[in-house]
């Protein structure tokens, strides 16, 4: 990935990005943290991209979480361990410190849940409700397998209707469209591009609410030969459009948190400390 080009904003960003030492003894509750199984992501030629989860939209929220005092939990579709994007493992995602990308890396071996997560059946089965959060991180891995996801729609629905905070940032935003009626037909008519994919978007939760991710200026600067080396099947602010969300971006690389009702989002990997911070703000002020 041609990274270069994001160079002086992400340096702008260094201390943003320094991670927290330690994390608190006691815990203001379990957060569930949602994962992609996928490793590949199909291209509208047929070609593959390998991907996964993006090391800071992870690690960097994830420390925040347990250094607040909560307690995250991981589940994905398979209960297999999530890979990661190996192209977010660069130290421009961290403000150009190599300590911090190295601490990151670090960080993400030793947690032990990471190599054998929750399913997300499992999860639906237990209830969510002993849960007080939910944070789902980027990377292009959940437009392969979270976005038409029926047990993740179901999580999902659970905690929009107890207003509980969900954070979701980059392509994770994408998700929400596991929560349609039906979301393989919507996803199907946006790779088809027929014009028919809004007539499966009816009852959807998040209709009307002000969201944020990857942008499309974004995604076409990754579409070429020193990125994804294709092009994506579709964008990921079009069919939230789609679907019934208000989308706003800004400029590429820039950080963009917006937050409506129990829903959090940033737009990328720029986004990351900002987005952290307001997921624990927004976690204490529900919990009192």
């Amino acid at each position: 990935m041609n990274i270069l080009k994001f160079g002086a904003a992400a340096l702008a960003m260094a201390t943003a990005f320094a991670l927290p030492a330690s994390a608190s003894a006691q815990s203001r509750g379990k957060v569930l943290v949602v994962m992609s199984s996928a490793h590949e992501l199909e291209l509208r030629d047929g070609k593959r991209y390998e991907t996964g989860y993006y090391l800071n939209e992870f690690v960097v929220p994830y420390r925040k979480l347990v250094e607040a005092g909560y307690e995250p939990v991981i589940a994905n579709p398979k209960g297999d361990m999530p890979v990661m994007d190996a192209n977010s493992n660069n130290k421009m995602f961290f403000g150009g410190d190599d300590t911090a990308r190295a601490d990151a890396l670090k960080y993400a071996q030793g947690i032990a849940q990471l190599k054998h997560p929750k399913t997300l059946a499992s999860v639906v089965a237990e209830g969510t409700g002993g849960y007080v959060g939910l944070f789902i991180p980027g990377g292009h891995a959940p437009m392969v397998d979270l976005l038409k996801d029926r047990n993740l729609g179901k999580i999902l629905v659970s905690f929009h209707d107890s207003g509980r905070p969900t954070g979701i940032i980059c392509h994770g935003p994408i998700v929400l469209l596991s929560a349609l009626h039906d979301p393989d037909a919507f996803i199907t008519s946006m790779i088809a591009n027929d014009g028919k994919a809004n007539s499966f978007a009816a009852g959807w939760p998040y209709a009307g609410y002000r969201l944020t991710v990857f942008s499309t200026g974004e995604e076409q600067q990754l579409e070429g030969p020193n990125g994804l080396g294709g092009n994506v099947q579709f964008y990921p602010v079009n069919a939230l459009a789609e679907a019934g969300a208000h989308v706003d971006t800004v400029a590429n690389w820039h950080s963009n948190v917006i937050v409506d009702r129990e829903l959090i989002t940033g737009q990328q990997p720029m986004s990351a400390p900002e987005f952290g911070d307001v997921l624990v703000a927004k976690l204490n002020a529900h919990a009192r």
